[in-house]
Formats: C-alpha cells, structure tokens, sequence
C-alpha cells in the first residue's frame, strides 16, 4: 500500500471533455463537482463554449452540477453564471466544507456525487477527505501561477505511483469503471 493512496483518484483520464457521462449516470451518479482552472478551462480563462455545452449536457441528462473553487466569488460566479451551474468559492480546497456544502445543496447523497479535478493536493484530496468519488484529469494548459507550478512538481511522485498501482492492479481505462458503481 502506497503512502500517497490519500491523494489517489479513483479513475484518471486525460481531459474533462473524454469522460463518459453517460456511463457515470447509468451507474446511478446525479451530481458532479467540478474544479474550474485547468479542468474545464486554461487558468483564469472565462466560461468558453465548450464548457458551455458540457454544463448544458450534462444537465439534460438529468445532472446536477456545482463548481467548488478555491478563487474569489467574482472569477466562480462569473464562470457558474455562464455554464449555469451553482457554486462554492473560497472553498479551501483540501478541506472538506466546500464539497459538503456543494453535496448538500445538491440535494443528493454522498454516494451520488462525483468530483472532477487536475490537482491531486486540492481538488482529489480533498474529495477523498470528505467521502466522494474522483477523477483526475490532465491539466489544460502549462500556464500556471509559480506556485501551481511548485505543486505540480511536487505531485509528482504521487502520480507516478498512482499509476504503477493502476497498472499493477489492472484497473486501467474501461476496467476502472467497474469501481464507480453507485451502491443503493
């Protein structure tokens, strides 16, 4: 067992925009969470069409969907406002008062709700830390702040040994869905 297993996500995949929706609804997830910066978006890059559409998308599908961030109300609601999506800002990301308060006005169980986001020490554990399920995605864009930068290559080692432990256990691509089943 890894010493790093508190920052893995239960899936990874290369871009928000690849994940199979509706494989997650069919097994039985109602909310997502999404991080902004670098998950949907270039950081600090406003509400785009593409992520327009994926809100618009989701939430056709029966979706509920709240953006948890660490910025400042003015960058969360201007990007919410635009996707249509509700929103926690200042959330404090690992801590685990964002995620709740988002699950919560959600309306749904814990077991219900999924978290997207391309930073292990924020966005994945702090879903780990309050009981939900993640996925990992690539970063968008190399155009960081430093100290993105810094924790970057600080997350490192975790990454590489979150994969030698996927491929070990052969939980790799479709595989690891069989993990992501909502349990009633």
């Amino acid at each position: 067992m890894s010493i790093f297993k508190r920052f893995y996500p239960n899936l990874y995949t290369r871009t928000t925009y690849n994940i199979d929706f509706i494989k997650l609804f069919d097994h039985g997830f109602r909310g997502i969470i999404f991080d902004i910066d670098n998950t949907l978006v270039p950081h600090d890059a406003p509400a785009d069409i593409k992520a327009t559409m994926l809100f618009r998308k989701l939430q056709a599908m029966g979706f509920q969907t709240m953006i948890v961030s660490n910025n400042k109300e003015p960058r969360v609601k201007s990007f919410a406002d635009v996707v249509g999506s509700g929103y926690v800002f200042l959330a404090d990301k690992p801590g685990t008062k964002g995620y709740l308060e988002a699950v919560d006005r959600m309306g749904l169980r814990k077991e219900q709700v999924i978290v997207i986001g391309d930073q292990f020490f924020t966005d994945i554990w702090g879903a780990n830390r309050s009981g939900l399920r993640s996925v990992m995605v690539g970063r968008i864009s190399s155009k960081e702040p430093p100290h993105i930068h810094l924790k970057r290559m600080l997350e490192q080692p975790i990454k590489k040994a979150y994969f030698k432990t996927r491929r070990k256990s052969g939980k790799v691509g479709e595989t690891a869905w069989d993990d992501m089943r909502v349990e009633e």
